[in-house]
């Protein structure tokens, strides 16, 4: 367990800033959430605006004082930060080095080479899921969703067909395996094991993405056969494919994190001493910083040299993939705030203490309330860290995996039925040339089947280990 989860585990055991009752505590969740929703759904009105004031509605309602609020809230917001604000940022500086350096497209075109007919719509989740490592879904949406349509319209597929499996590798990559945002935050607040919830993490990606891909993509394709709209297909300039990385290289450089997160958890479950040379060199070079800043420092040599990239223009590169996610950092900061205040107005002991009566399992409570907030709000991210903060408490007497099952429980939950609230939804339709039907019968539906599916697996994998 890191320092940073120590220091959060210890802040979530203090004396509640409030003596209001389980009713009181629970209206103000109510409130505070529907609030949250309102201002997300109705007025429009950002999301890292609406988690703030959320956050002090829940306070002020459950008889905290304000300044005690206002305290608990930046607290979390800067715990949160701290702890994934420089994994994000690392991200997306990777994410744009492989954009571009023609890194993803190099990856993109030796797959399709090597697939055809049958085989296409599996290449298309192996692409969407190798790509989707790196980047946050939005960004590969935007970078996927064109090789999706020219690929559909070159060799004649079914739109749905090829779309729907790098829809579902991108969207399981997101809510399930860091060093995406959401499993991060949700590992900081729980004070689960990195290492461990990436392995099973991956382990129950591996079979959601192939029944909410390749397998869901055949029905998909016979509800809603359209073909791909010729607006969004780009063209690509033939001079990018004499300027572009090695397709080995570029692999290596995308999985070089994850490999050593991977081995540090091997490292830390084989050795098991804290003292040991071995594994304390395997707790630094596996930790996520200094994995992802290790590949983001490799791909320099890796993607942007082959690529033709001189030192004068890596700077500006850095400098152009750090303003988008500004938003997102704020966005996972107001989260955090709002799980802290959550937790020190004792709501996460309210929830403790009440499923203490209850016949339901830990892990399909951290599911449905998950679930909840994803129908609420339609954002992914404020569902795993709103989720996260409410049964954080129910982690303490877990073991290191049903800990790492109870994030990935809330990630599960997280991508329940996308909607017209959720910005995936309309960034689907727009790409796809759908209307709000077809958008529904085909991606809310495939978001459903990797939420189902991969809870269920989820709880069945806390009844062997």
């Amino acid at each position: 367990m890191t320092r940073l989860s120590v220091e959060m585990l210890a802040a979530d055991t203090v004396e509640p800033i409030t003596s209001a009752g389980h009713a009181q505590l629970g209206v103000a969740v109510l409130v505070g959430i529907a609030v949250i929703v309102l201002l997300i759904t109705k007025f429009k009105l950002h999301a890292f605006l609406s988690l703030t004031l959320g956050s002090l509605v829940l306070g002020a309602l459950a008889g905290a004082p304000l300044d005690k609020v206002i305290v608990s809230f930046t607290t979390g917001l800067g715990t949160t930060v701290a702890g994934v604000g420089v994994l994000i940022a690392l991200g997306a500086i990777l994410g744009k080095m492989l954009a571009d350096s023609g890194g993803a497209d190099q990856i993109v075109d030796t797959i399709l080479a090597r697939a055809s007919g049958r085989s296409m719509p599996w290449a298309m989740v192996l692409i969407a899921s190798v790509i989707g490592l790196p980047l946050f879904f939005e960004v590969g949406v935007v970078l996927l969703i064109p090789v999706v349509l020219m690929v559909a319209k070159r060799g004649n597929y079914s739109l749905m067909r090829i779309g729907i499996p790098a829809l579902a590798g991108l969207s399981v990559m997101h809510g399930l395996v860091p060093p995406h945002p959401g499993p991060l935050v949700a590992i900081d607040a729980i004070g689960a094991n990195l290492g461990v919830t990436l392995a099973l993490g991956v382990l129950i990606a591996i079979p959601t993405v192939i029944i909410a891909g390749p397998l869901f993509s055949r029905y998909a394709a016979r509800w809603v056969d359209v073909p791909a709209p010729d607006r969004m297909i780009p063209q690509r300039a033939s001079e990018d494919l004499e300027k572009r990385p090695g397709f080995g290289a570029t692999l290596t450089t995308i999985l070089l994190p994850v490999v050593l997160m991977l081995s540090k958890a091997l490292v830390d479950i084989v050795v098991d001493d804290p003292e040991n040379t071995v594994q304390r060199v395997f707790d630094v070079i596996g930790s996520p910083l200094i994995a992802l800043l290790a590949s983001v420092l490799v791909g320099i040599f890796t993607l942007l040299r082959p690529a033709g990239f001189s030192k004068e223009r890596i700077s500006p590169l850095v400098e152009k993939s750090l303003a988008p996610i500004a938003g997102i950092l704020l966005i996972v900061g107001a989260g955090g705030g709002f799980k802290q205040t959550l937790i020190d107005t004792g709501v996460g002991q309210m929830v403790l203490e009440i499923s203490k009566d209850w016949s339901i399992p830990a892990l399909l409570l951290a599911w449905l309330i998950a679930v909840a907030i994803r129908l609420a709000t339609g954002s992914a991210t404020v569902a795993t860290v709103s989720a996260a903060g409410l049964v954080a408490p129910l982690a303490a007497d877990m073991s290191t995996t049903h800990a790492a099952l109870l994030v990935l429980a809330i990630g599960a939950g997280s991508l329940f039925f996308s909607h017209v609230n959720d910005a995936g939804f309309w960034l689907v339709k727009e790409y796809f040339g759908l209307n709000v039907g077809q958008t529904v019968k085909t991606w809310s539906v495939m978001e459903t089947i990797i939420s189902v599916v991969a809870g269920g697996l989820v709880l069945l994998l806390s009844l062997v280990i």
